[in-house]
C-alpha cells in the first residue's frame, strides 16, 4: 500500500481503471462459454456497487468539494455538480436517439456504454489525482474504483449478451463488450492529469464527477438492481454504503 501512495496521482489512476477494465472484460468473457448468465446475484452486486458509490460520492468527492472550495464552495460545487449530471443526462438521451429499443445494432449498444463509463473513469482519475499521496484519500479513491468495478462485471455482460442474442459472434461480442470499458483507463488518466496541472480545477471537477456519478447510480445502477427484487437491491445499497462509509471512517 505504502508503494502504491507514492506512486503519481495519474498512475495510479492508470492502474485503477485498468482493474475497471480487467472487471468489464472479465464479464463480457462469460459471453465465451456461457448461453445466459443468472441475474439474481447480478442484481444484488450493481445494487451493492450503487451504495459504494452513492458514498464515495458523499466522502471522497462532494467533501473534499466543499472544504476546498473557499468562500464560493456553495457556488462552485453546485455548478460542477449540476453540470456533472447533464452531462450523463445528455449523453444518455443521445445514445437513446441514435438506437432503436427494439433493434440495436452492435455499434450503437457498445457505443452506449462507452459514453456512460467516461464520466465513471473521470471520477476515479480526480479522486486519486485529489489524493495527493495521503493514504486514506488513496483508499478512498481505491474503492471508488473497486465500486465501479463491480459494476462493470455484469455491464460486460449486459453488452456482450445481447450482442450474442442479436447475432455477432461470441469472439466480435467479447471484443466489444470489453472494449466499452477501455475508454475508462484513458479519461482516468485524463481526469488525475487534469487535477495535477489545474490545482484551482480541482473543487469543480470533484462535484463534476460526484453529479455525473449520481446521475449513473440513478440511471444505470438502481433501475439494474431493482429489477429483480425490492428487498436484495436495498439490502445491496445499504450494504455496500456502509461497508463505503465504514472504510472511510476507519482510514479517514
Amino acid at each position: 500500500m505504502q508503494v502504491f501512495c507514492a506512486l503519481e496521482g495519474w498512475l495510479q489512476a492508470l492502474i485503477a481503471c485498468t482493474f475497471t477494465w480487467a472487471m468489464t472484460a472479465a464479464g463480457a468473457s462469460l459471453v465465451l462459454f456461457m448461453k445466459r448468465p443468472g441475474r439474481a446475484s447480478l442484481c444484488f452486486a450493481m445494487a451493492a456497487s450503487a451504495g459504494i458509490m452513492l458514498a464515495s460520492v458523499c466522502f471522497s468527492l462532494l467533501v473534499p468539494a466543499v472544504e476546498r472550495g473557499g468562500e464560493s464552495a456553495f457556488a462552485v460545487v453546485t455548478c460542477g455538480f449540476v453540470a456533472g449530471g447533464a452531462v450523463v443526462i445528455l449523453t444518455d438521451l443521445l445514445t437513446r436517439r441514435a438506437e432503436r429499443a427494439e433493434e440495436r445494432s452492435c455499434l450503437a449498444t457498445c457505443a452506449a456504454v462507452t459514453v456512460h463509463n467516461i464520466p465513471e473513469g473521470l471520477a476515479v482519475g480526480v479522486a486519486f489525482g485529489a489524493a495527493g499521496g495521503v493514504p486514506s484519500a488513496v483508499a478512498a479513491a481505491a474503492m471508488l474504483a473497486f465500486g465501479i468495478g463491480v459494476q462493470n462485471f455484469p455491464e460486460g455482460m449486459c453488452v456482450a449478451f445481447p450482442l450474442r442474442a442479436s447475432g455477432c459472434s461470441r469472439g466480435r461480442s467479447f471484443f466489444l463488450g470489453q472494449l466499452s470499458g477501455a475508454v475508462e483507463v484513458f479519461s482516468g488518466v485524463a481526469g488525475a492529469l487534469a487535477v495535477a496541472f489545474f490545482n484551482g480545477l480541482l473543487p469543480f471537477a470533484l462535484s463534476f464527477s460526484a453529479g455525473a456519478m449520481v446521475a449513473v447510480v440513478c440511471s444505470e445502477l438502481i433501475p439494474a438492481g431493482f429489477s429483480r427484487g425490492k428487498t436484495a437491491a436495498t439490502a445491496g445499497v445499504v450494504a455496500g454504503f456502509a461497508l463505503m462509509m465504514i472504510l472511510d471512517i476507519a482510514l479517514g
